[in-house]
């Protein structure tokens, strides 16, 4: 998927330099992952750590997170996936909202594939009440459709707006692919909740952070997603027909310095690493006077492609490139 701040990119990158810190044999350490988004870091974790812990406050990272990171045995949904591709279309919740010819005609999909998703969304749900599927094979099955849809979805990327017109990718009908995921020996865990008071419940070794950064909210960018995977009704508002969602706290400047300290201070891993950038809310002076608090601190910076999610004249920022931080603290033992 396209991701406002996915770490795909630099997750070898990440993982070079924790384990420059942490030392090269990982497997008997917990690793947590707080904003886990898509969950491209966990997912580069999973396979070296003993524990990968994996939380996001959007529901539709929780499925992801709960089928890449979560699931860690075999599914053989073959026939499953089959059969879904072959489901009659149906006329729901997102065809009529957020597709072309819906009684709203929002232009986030095709009528074809705003049909074909509400189809397959609902033998899904069907499946689970009929208990044809277990837990793991509905978060694999509603995985795999998030990714599909996202494929062919009318954007720029993120769901903030669609195109006024179906775009090349949008006209291709939708085509179910399998989220197949990595078994690991580790055992893994995922949530759905808010940081901060997640961080009171759980401890390990290596807390990674990658907090939003910039004032745009994840549940108004990805609110489709959100309503595809909730399965759920409401009445959309606007023009993009927007859902209500949680606003974080790491996305107002009055609020992001008090989130990020009390996060730092509650914290009981040993080693903590944050991602930020250049473009962000807290300046890195104020990143490194916040942790320096706490224990012994350190950074190293790559310079990598800016996320563009609309054109370059239309940006506040017009550079290309952007310098992302990697915060390092370890992390005082009281």
């Amino acid at each position: 998927m396209n991701y406002i701040g996915s770490k795909h990119k630099l997750s070898e990158w990440l993982l070079e330099n924790i384990k420059a810190v942490c030392g090269d044999d990982l497997s008997q350490l917990v690793f947590c992952d707080l904003f886990a988004g898509t969950g491209a870091v966990g997912r580069t974790f999973k396979p070296y750590v003993k524990s990968v812990i994996a939380n996001d406050l959007e529901f539709y990272s929780y499925v992801l997170n709960r089928n890449y990171i979560g699931n860690n045995s075999a599914i053989d949904a073959s026939a499953l996936i089959e059969e879904l591709n072959e489901i009659p279309p149906r006329k729901g919740f997102i065809f009529h909202q957020y597709s072309e010819t819906g009684s709203e005609n929002r232009l986030y999909f095709s009528a074809e594939n705003g049909q074909k998703i509400d189809a397959i969304r609902a033998k899904i749900e069907e499946w689970l009440e009929q208990s044809r599927i277990d837990e793991d094979t509905y978060f694999f099955l509603l995985a795999s459709l998030l990714e599909s849809a996202d494929k062919v979805a009318n954007t720029a990327s993120v769901y903030g707006a669609y195109l006024k017109k179906l775009k090349k990718s949008a006209q291709k009908t939708l085509e179910l692919v399998p989220a197949n995921f990595e078994i690991t020996a580790g055992s893994h865990s995922v949530y759905n909740t808010n940081s901060n008071a997640l961080i009171n419940d759980i401890e390990g070794d290596i807390l990674y952070l990658d907090p939003p950064y910039n004032a745009r909210q994840y549940g108004a960018n990805y609110h489709v997603l959100n309503t595809i995977a909730k399965k759920d009704t409401f009445v959309p508002k606007g023009k993009t027909g927007l859902r209500a969602y949680t606003k974080s706290a790491f996305c107002s400047k009055l609020e992001v310095e008090k989130s990020f300290e009390e996060l730092i201070a509650k914290a009981r891993f040993k080693t903590l690493f944050l991602s930020y950038n250049n473009e962000g809310l807290m300046p890195a002076a104020t990143v490194k006077e916040i942790m320096q608090r706490y224990g012994k601190y350190d950074l190293v910076t790559k310079e990598y492609q800016r996320f563009k999610a609309d054109k370059t004249e239309n940006r506040n920022h017009k550079a290309n490139a952007t310098t992302e931080y990697l915060h390092i603290l370890e992390k005082h033992q009281k």
